[in-house]
């Protein structure tokens, strides 16, 4: 089955997808040394976790740039994959990105590995949306030289 899926460009981003949130749920939840926390963490207020970062006198420790940065890209390759899987159908795209997302956030408070953040989740979509740009631009691209190949042949 795995053989039948690699011959396929859907086919090598389902197994991406697969991979790739399998390595983001065990970041997320057991790397860099996370620990269980005693109590359950949570930011439902849009911007504070952000501007906290923004404005620390720690800008230097690079803390900030796991947070800040680190959220944005790690979510890049779901922006490019997703419609890959789906060929195309954004709708069916944020929808699994957003429950995806949803997902992994209720995980990090439940099991206490973590804080259920709305700020993670304003930049997770960020860097989705991102990565959707790239894949539309590429898409362009790709449409707009196979046009340009088809004009050149008698």
């Amino acid at each position: 089955m795995i053989v039948a899926l690699m011959r396929s460009v859907r086919g090598k981003a389902i197994i991406m997808l697969i991979g790739y949130s399998l390595l983001l749920i065990y970041w997320m939840l057991f790397g860099f040394g996370r620990v269980s926390h005693s109590t359950y963490m949570y930011n439902l207020k849009p911007f504070s976790t952000i501007g906290l970062y923004l404005r620390s006198y720690e800008f230097m420790s690079g803390i900030w740039l796991v947070n800040l940065i680190g959220n944005i890209g790690v979510f890049v390759p779901f922006g490019i994959l997703l419609p890959l899987v789906f060929r195309g159908n954004q709708r069916r795209s944020w929808a699994v990105f957003i429950i995806g997302v949803f997902v992994l956030e209720s995980l990090q408070l439940l099991l206490k590995r973590g804080s259920f953040d709305v700020d993670d989740f304003i930049l997770n979509t960020l860097g989705f949306g991102l990565g959707l740009g790239v894949y539309k631009i590429c898409e362009w691209m790709m449409s707009r030289g196979h046009k340009d190949r088809s004009k050149q042949r008698p």
